[in-house]
């Protein structure tokens, strides 16, 4: 059963902080070179946030280049959504921020933390509130700056992760949305397998050893996306009466491109239909599927009426999926 729907992404922009990381850069840090970080990984570059430079800062100039390459105004937004696990304070909120860097009055904000699934939840929300009536435009950012959390000794988490912040737009239109259907899952027993501490230092009473460090259990992470988020895909174009012959593109969350070839094969999904953004921009979390998205639309790769799989998995532990028609 398709959900009920209003709402249309109407823009996308982005933006990537202008310190790059190459995986030669790495070889001075960690035990590892070039040859074994795309063989493991298929990342070669990641963005990283100056020492000043926020998720607030990134959301920010993500919008400005919305505005700048759809010609649109957000002075009159009814929400603004930002995505991140790592905001600039506990408070005040990067949403928040936002809204008053451009001085939007009469609008909402709220940020949401759902690890690497937060995009997908975030433009969730967005259609709620539209198709509830209860707002006409919103804004969906996704910004992070893992940089900050990552510890650089650590070869097997610091060479995934770069920074990088996305901006949508979403908005009414009267007749069918593009919005098709969603659904998530959350295992939070599960959830110190990717973990950053804040003011406690266990999950269920198990120690988090790194304090306000991002650390997660690689193995098991891959073994849990690949056993759980196949029949994720599965349930979620079920409720829909779709199948992936119905989908132009699948955008996985882009953690890791052997996890996403995985993927595909265990779907039996060509990977030549799946768009990703880890190559150049590493895994930028909650950023990496619109920032996947954003890549496409620059080299035309996505056309008006593509019908996407969006789906998302990571810390929580969560996953979800939407399938939106653009």
């Amino acid at each position: 059963m398709e959900i009920k729907s209003n709402s249309k992404i109407t823009g996308l922009g982005a933006y990537l902080p202008e310190k790059i990381l190459n995986n030669h850069d790495f070889e001075s840090m960690v035990e590892t070179n070039d040859e074994w970080i795309v063989r493991r990984t298929g990342v070669r570059e990641r963005h990283i946030s100056a020492k000043n430079e926020y998720a607030s800062d990134m959301a920010i100039k993500a919008v400005e280049n919305l505005i700048e390459k759809y010609n649109v105004r957000v002075d009159d937004v009814d929400m603004i959504i930002v995505t991140t696990f790592t905001p600039d304070h506990l408070s005040p909120t990067v949403s928040a921020m936002v809204q008053g860097h451009f001085g939007i009055n009469g609008t909402g904000t709220m940020d949401l933390n759902s690890g690497c699934t937060g995009f997908v939840y975030g433009l969730c929300v967005a259609d709620s509130l539209i198709t509830s009536g209860r707002s006409n435009k919103v804004l969906v950012i996704a910004s992070e700056t893992i940089s900050k959390v990552v510890d650089y000794s650590d070869r097997n988490t610091c060479i995934l992760f770069g920074d990088a912040a996305a901006a949508s737009l979403i908005e009414r239109q009267e007749n069918k949305g593009n919005f098709l259907v969603s659904g998530f899952s959350t295992d939070g027993k599960l959830g110190d397998n990717v973990s950053c501490s804040n003011f406690s230092d266990n999950i269920y009473g198990r120690l988090v050893g790194k304090n306000r460090i991002f650390q997660q259990v690689g193995k098991f992470v891959y073994e849990y996306v690949i056993k759980n988020v196949p029949n994720g895909i599965r349930n979620l174009l079920k409720k829909a009466n779709m199948t992936l012959d119905d989908i132009n593109w699948f955008v996985p969350h882009s953690a890791n491109l052997r996890m996403v070839e995985a993927l595909c094969e265990k779907l039996n999904f060509s990977i030549n239909k799946t768009l990703v953004s880890n190559e150049f921009f590493g895994n930028t979390s909650s950023v990496s599927i619109p920032l996947a998205i954003w890549k496409a639309l620059c080299d035309l790769k996505i056309k008006a009426g593509d019908t996407l799989l969006l789906y998302g998995f990571g810390g929580g532990l969560t996953h979800g999926g939407l399938v939106i028609t653009w």
